[in-house]
C-alpha cells in the first residue's frame, strides 16, 4: 500500500512541471491578446470621441451668429470631456471641395465640414509595442461632420 502512495505523488509531481511549460508557452499568448485588446479598445474610444466632437463643432458652425471660436470652443468641450489633452488635435472648418472657411462669412444654406483630426502618439496608449501588431504612433485618427449653415 504505501508503495502505490509514493507512484502517485511521483505522478502528480511530473504533472506540475508540464503545468509550468504549458504555462510558459500560452502566457505571452495570452498577455499579447490582452494588451491588443485594451490599445483597440481605447482606438475605437478615440475615434468615437474625434467623430462625436467634430459633430458638435459642426453644430456649433450652423447657428446664424456663429464664429470660429464657437466652433473650436465645441470641439474642446468635448474632447476635454473624454479625457483628451486640449493640444494633441486640429479643427479645420472648411467647404465640402476643402477650402478654409470662416465660420463668420458663410451664408445661409451652405455646407460647411468640420474635421477634427489627430495622432495616435498625441492621445494614445501604447501597451503593445508595433513590432507585435500594436499601432503606430503616426496613424492619423480623424472624425468629419458636415452640416449646413441655418439662416
Amino acid at each position: 500500500m504505501s508503495g502505490q502512495m509514493i507512484e502517485k505523488r511521483r505522478g502528480s509531481r511530473a504533472r506540475g512541471g508540464n503545468a509550468l511549460i504549458d504555462l510558459m508557452f500560452v502566457l505571452p499568448i495570452l498577455l499579447g491578446l490582452s494588451f491588443g485588446v485594451v490599445e483597440y479598445g481605447y482606438f475605437m474610444f478615440v475615434k468615437h470621441t474625434v467623430e462625436a466632437a467634430a459633430r458638435e463643432g459642426a453644430r456649433a458652425a450652423t447657428v446664424p451668429a456663429a464664429t470660429s471660436q464657437d466652433v473650436t470652443d465645441a470641439v474642446a468641450n468635448v474632447m476635454t470631456a473624454a479625457g483628451l489633452s486640449k493640444t494633441g488635435y486640429a479643427v479645420l472648418t472648411t467647404d465640402t471641395s476643402g477650402t478654409a472657411l470662416n465660420v463668420n462669412t458663410v451664408a445661409a444654406g451652405s455646407s460647411i465640414k468640420v474635421t477634427v483630426q489627430c495622432t495616435w502618439g498625441s492621445v494614445g496608449v501604447h501597451p503593445l509595442p508595433e513590432v507585435l501588431g500594436g499601432m503606430s504612433p503616426t496613424k492619423l485618427v480623424r472624425g468629419a461632420t458636415v452640416m449646413r449653415k441655418e439662416g
